[in-house]
């Protein structure tokens, strides 16, 4: 590589700019060692406080390819419009594939709880199609479809869009908890 000539003027005016400059001595970096400041832990709750309380649904069953479409009383059709187009964003996901009824139940309610607790306003849960489930039934769709209309911070959910999912997932759009709702108004 060749040595770039500096033109004395050039160097003068870079100089002028940059003022003047000191040597360093040491070239580590001193981390100041202060307290950490503390933050409250998430008191543990009951996942089971997470139902309306509300008697077991008797919804009829689903088929591998029908799609899911709820919406709690209150919540305008416009909402369940975006939500089915991806409107919110989604700002976390579960699959279930695979999983046992109480496995996803409790997988369920922890993910429910953890994305409300975040602040998250919509989700993605992949529950599969149930094309292998034992009785030529979604058994965890199905529960899936009760599950959401169960739980007090569900205000509505539709079946995804053919490239996330399509029947075998849904979006979950989420109440917005009194910690985060500053931020949304």
């Amino acid at each position: 590589m060749t040595k770039k000539i500096i033109h004395p003027n050039d160097s003068d005016l870079f100089r002028q700019a940059i003022g003047d400059v000191r040597a360093v001595k040491s070239d580590k970096v001193e981390l100041k060692q202060g307290k950490v400041k503390p933050y409250p832990k998430p008191k543990a709750s009951d996942l089971n406080e997470s139902w309306l309380g509300m008697p077991e649904l008797d919804l009829d069953a689903v088929s591998h390819e029908e799609t899911l479409s709820f919406a709690v009383s209150g919540v305008q059709n416009t909402v369940l419009t975006k939500l089915r187009k991806g409107f919110f964003g989604i700002q976390a996901e579960l699959d279930l594939h695979g999983l046992h009824i109480e496995g996803a139940k409790q997988e369920f309610l922890q993910f429910l709880n953890n994305s409300v607790f975040s602040g998250f306003r919509c989700v993605h849960i992949i529950h599969g199609k149930g094309y292998r489930s034992s009785e030529n039934q979604p058994i965890l769709k199905n529960q899936i479809n009760r599950w959401l209309r169960q739980h007090k911070d569900v205000l509505a959910f539709c079946s995804a869009p053919p490239k996330q999912g399509g029947a075998g997932a849904v979006y979950v759009l989420l109440r917005i908890t009194k910690k985060y709702q500053e931020k949304f108004e």
